[in-house]
């Protein structure tokens, strides 16, 4: 029982425990620019431009809100008001040990393309509260917050919600929940099945391990110190309750959350629906390799419905 614990202890920390730094991320050969990435050196390099340009130009304002859960977590977000008669809203979510100021480019287009955007922190990033990292599972709950601090400052926002890797899992599971009817697109970018799929294979991957006893060690770990269910948290499970449209986007060259996970998901729903597949993108690559492409697609996808 002791080394039950140990076990479960030491993959929580590992993975889920926001104050602990996530070496395994550091030259892993998943997350190394790909091939068609680097082709591209000239496109990002203008991309990145841009962006600083952005952020100098355009400071956003602080939001925050308290979670509704026990543990009421001050969770903060960059919020960027693009006009004062402006209906159009789009909600980003960052990935895994990012945060809202690592979605410069995400917010940069989405307000040259009119929209009013909110960038949130996630648990246990950036600048929101918290000592676990959700997965995306609890960040759903608080992504239904943000939604409704959009509509009490603008009751006629129409809303987009977008989402990169953990982000993306974060408003698929979103999309599972009762939403308000202001919410008219969804679009998930590299996001995972479940957090029990993606972590099992990362302790394949990593660790050569199967996942009994560890998964079950780190889950009864995982509902003692975060208070959810590493098999609960499943963005197949809650896309098939989905009623939003929605757009998905993956690299195929994806290995750190692997492209076959895409199918999955996008089977799973019933909703008026598109895939976007990028050749050769790797994990969160998708935008970078082919930005027109990319864009295009959700540009054409947003403008059915608003």
């Amino acid at each position: 029982m002791v080394a039950y614990g140990l076990i479960g202890n030491y993959f929580y920390n590992f993975a889920l425990n926001a104050n602990d730094e996530k070496e395994y991320l550091d030259e892993n050969p998943h997350l190394e620019d790909s091939e068609a990435l680097m082709a591209m050196a000239d496109v990002a390099e203008e991309a990145r431009v841009a962006d600083n340009q952005f952020k100098l130009e355009y400071p956003p304002t602080a939001m925050s809100i308290v979670s509704n859960d026990k543990l009421q977590l001050k969770l903060h977000a960059d919020m960027y008001k693009n006009g004062d008669s402006n209906s159009k809203w789009a909600i980003v979510a960052h990935g895994y040990t990012s945060s809202a100021a690592g979605m410069t480019r995400w917010v940069r287009n989405f307000y040259e393309e009119g929209f009013n955007v909110l960038a949130p922190d996630l648990r246990g990033h950036g600048n929101s509260e918290g000592n676990y990292i959700g997965m995306g599972w609890h960040d759903r709950l608080d992504m239904l917050q943000w939604i409704d601090e959009i509509i009490a400052l603008d009751p006629e926002a129409e809303i987009v919600l977008f989402g990169i890797s953990m982000g993306g899992a974060t408003v698929m599971m979103a999309s599972g929940e009762e939403l308000p009817s202001n919410v008219r697109v969804i679009i998930e970018d590299c996001g995972y099945t479940s957090v029990s799929d993606v972590f099992t294979y990362q302790l394949d991957d990593l660790f050569g391990l199967p996942p009994f006893p560890v998964m079950n060690a780190a889950n009864t770990v995982t509902k003692l110190r975060a208070g959810y269910d590493l098999y609960e948290a499943s963005a197949v499970d809650q896309v098939a309750k989905n009623v939003t449209p929605m757009l998905f986007i993956h690299g195929d060259a994806d290995t750190f959350v692997p492209y076959e996970m895409l199918e999955e998901v996008y089977e799973a729903t019933t909703v008026d629906k598109e895939k976007l597949v990028i050749p050769g993108a790797g994990h969160g690559e998708a935008e970078k390799v082919d930005p027109e492409t990319y864009w295009n697609t959700i540009w054409k996808f947003v403008g059915k419905y608003m």
